[in-house]
């Protein structure tokens, strides 16, 4: 096949740009992780279904990946300035627990989310506390010339390296709009690199610092865990659109007090050399934010029918740099290709044994061996299924050649199954194995159990037989008034109807 050169969108210079690995045949990628003070919302989880396709995307062009998340369990505010409570202190309040209890509950939480999307796991998870001794250490080194201290704590001065905010474009799209004045800061912008516990106060997270007890500024973080384990310069920097604004800008700038001071016409200088960021899932009711106390969790989607892989094709539909649209009628249209996809892929299943036990055997071999197939129209799938990704992780074109590639009759059923195989590598939609029943998922408002589901369908059949068609209409009927979708000629039976 024709191996396209894979362009990736950076934010830091708001360009398409060739990926070029700064270690020969690796890629080492780092993803803001989540602050565990709550669960994850939809919205949030976009950013890891974001990620993972960057990083088999990545795999599936033979790099060797070293992919890192960051766990916050310390120090983030209730803004990404420098105001408000510690979100982790203030919900081990609310909640009358131990904020380690508060941590460890969520941390799962987000965990149990990212199996059920079926989102690789990383090459390591970074736990924010796991590394004060190194923010401390990295704050050092860079407090005599970067930062000064007042009353509340060491502050980073922005002034003293060059280009700040250009990530944020901060002087035309007003990035800065979101920071609150501290007394004695000397720029707006400058923000905490430590945070001292007021006097009179305690913390249930803090330590001893050179600039009093007190816990590290949020920012610090990510610069120093990114650094610790991929080193700088790294290739790529994952994130929400929201961090692009003050979280990143500070990063950056930290980075470059830590590397160099030099500017960012070299884009190695801020710590990574490409910038990404996936866009806003949005929600018109306004229950995508955690503030509003009730909010969209995948749980929740379960709860209401929908498979969790639903979800993570309903992102694949989209760009990653689009604005997407949640809606209940859109999640229903996802869940309903994802049953198209299946339907075609479980019968190759079924009837291809020996080619599933191959695919199996390859393991992360597979892509790659696929890669090297000789049949024309399997090298003209794969070139455009690479062309797609390779345009910027354009899964939306990905996923209309694998659609394609399953339903063709120009291929034999072996080799659609392995084309598809080593396609879903990529998109990671498990539909190797995934059934139809898989997807039929109790909606939790459902009363009527299954066994008592297919009794009355047995009364049905036994209706139709007798050709006493009211009966077996109102059996229908009465099935359908409790979400229960009779699928007459269907293998499968019935599935529960998604209001």
């Amino acid at each position: 096949m024709t191996d396209a050169p894979l362009k990736l969108f950076n934010s830091l210079t708001r360009s398409l740009e060739v990926f070029e690995p700064v270690h020969a045949g690796e890629a080492r990628v780092y993803s803001c992780g989540p602050t565990v003070y709550n669960y994850p919302h939809i919205g949030n989880m976009r950013a890891y279904v974001f990620a993972d396709v960057l990083g088999r995307t990545l795999s599936w062009k033979g790099y060797k990946l070293t992919h890192v998340i960051n766990i916050t369990d310390v120090g983030h505010l209730t803004d990404d300035a420098d105001a408000g409570e510690d979100k982790m202190e203030k919900m081990a309040a609310e909640k009358a627990q131990s904020i380690w209890d508060i941590a460890e509950h969520y941390k799962q939480a987000y965990w149990a989310d990212v199996k059920a999307l079926n989102i690789r796991q990383p090459a390591q998870w970074t736990i924010a506390t796991d590394y004060v001794p190194q923010m401390i250490e990295f704050a050092r080194g860079i407090a005599d010339k970067h930062c000064y201290e007042l009353d509340s704590g060491l502050y980073f001065d922005v002034s003293t390296v060059v280009d700040y905010g250009r990530l944020a474009r901060a002087q035309t799209e007003d990035g800065e709009g979101r920071i609150e004045a501290v007394e004695g800061k000397r720029n707006a912008a400058d923000f905490a690199i430590w945070r001292k516990t007021p006097p009179g106060e305690s913390r249930q997270m803090e330590w001893d610092s050179p600039w009093g007890r007190g816990a590290p500024g949020w920012h610090l973080e990510c610069s120093v865990m990114s650094g610790e384990v991929l080193g700088f310069p790294f290739d790529i920097h994952t994130g929400g659109i929201d961090h692009r604004e003050i979280h990143h800008p500070n990063e950056i700038a930290q980075n470059q007090a830590h590397c160099c001071t030099n500017g960012l016409d070299d884009a190695r200088n801020s710590g990574a050399r490409i910038w990404m960021h996936n866009n806003f899932l949005v929600e018109r009711s306004g229950k995508m934010s955690k503030s509003s106390g009730e909010f969209l969790r995948l749980q929740l989607l379960t709860d209401r029918g929908y498979h969790p892989l639903a979800y993570r094709l309903m992102c694949l539909q989209a760009h990653y740099r689009s604005e997407l649209e949640f809606s209940w009628e859109g999640l229903g249209a996802a869940l309903t290709r994802l049953k198209r996809m299946v339907g075609f892929v479980a019968p190759l299943v079924e009837t291809n044994a020996d080619t599933c036990k191959w695919i199996k055997e390859r393991g992360d071999a597979l892509v790659q061996s696929t890669r090297a197939a000789n049949d024309v129209y399997f090298r003209r799938a794969l070139d455009r299924f690479d062309a797609a990704l390779s345009d910027d992780l354009n899964t939306a074109v990905a996923l209309t050649v694998f659609d394609e590639t399953i339903k063709t009759k120009s291929l034999a059923e072996p080799a659609r199954l392995q084309l598809a195989a080593a396609m879903d590598a990529v998109l990671g939609l498990g539909l190797l194995n995934l059934t139809r029943v898989d997807l039929r998922i109790r909606p939790k408002s459902a009363t009527i159990t299954e066994a008592e589901i297919e009794a009355a369908l047995v009364r049905r059949k036994e209706a139709r037989a007798a050709k006493d068609f009211a009966a077996s209409d109102a059996i229908r009927d009465e099935l359908g008034q409790q979400g229960v979708e009779v699928m007459d000629g269907d293998p499968l039976g019935w599935e529960w109807k998604l209001a």
